[in-house]
């Protein structure tokens, strides 16, 4: 009778999303993932079918514990005005701290689509899902901090936000100040359509 792999899912994955958020999905070795999750190479195909199915669950985990919790707060049915305000500037304040993981690999999904297997067209499902997501959540922050804007002027704005904030995951990794700045000038862009909502 095979014996029953003994391990803890989770542990595993996160110990492998860190190295594919390091390295990139082509440069992530199967050695180094053995050596950070505790499997071997048998035992990862075993368990998640190849090197892919691996990558596959790291970035599930890193959508459902990363990203999502973030932009959950931007997307309650009665967002706080500032919610945008504080994400943005949470994000900025991460992407200078050299020690945090944004600041050092930028962001999984933006350095994927740069790589050769975002051509793989689930991969980029879910790429263009991220952004998606990204474009959703601030829409519903902007019109929070900005109210009178129109479906539209809200729309053109998250899109010019999620602009910004991708701009600087592929900026952090070469200069954090210009990725602070790509964020500053999102923050900038909402504090200016605000004043032009403001009476007087």
């Amino acid at each position: 009778m095979a014996r029953t792999l003994a391990f803890d899912r989770e542990t595993v994955v996160r110990a492998a999303l860190e190295v594919f958020w390091r390295a990139g999905y082509e440069s992530a070795s199967i050695p180094e993932l053995e050596r950070e999750t505790g499997l071997s190479r048998s035992s990862i195909y075993n368990s998640f079918g190849s090197k892919r199915g691996l990558f596959d669950a790291a970035v599930q985990l890193y959508l459902g514990d990363i990203i999502r919790p973030r932009l959950r707060p931007l997307l309650d049915a009665d967002p706080d005005p500032q919610a945008i305000t504080v994400y943005l500037e949470g994000l900025r304040t991460t992407l200078q701290r050299s020690d945090s993981l944004p600041a050092l690999a930028g962001c999984l999904l933006i350095n994927t689509a740069g790589s050769p297997i975002a051509d793989d067209p689930v991969v980029a499902e879910t790429i263009a899902g991220y952004r998606g997501e990204l474009q959703s959540a601030f829409r519903h922050g902007i019109l929070a901090r900005v109210p009178d804007l129109t479906p539209d002027a809200a729309e053109r704005l998250a899109s010019a936000c999620t602009g910004q904030v991708i701009a600087a995951f592929a900026l952090v990794r070469v200069s954090a100040s210009e990725a602070a700045q790509a964020v500053t000038t999102a923050l900038e862009l909402i504090a200016s359509a605000q004043r032009q909502q403001t009476p007087g």
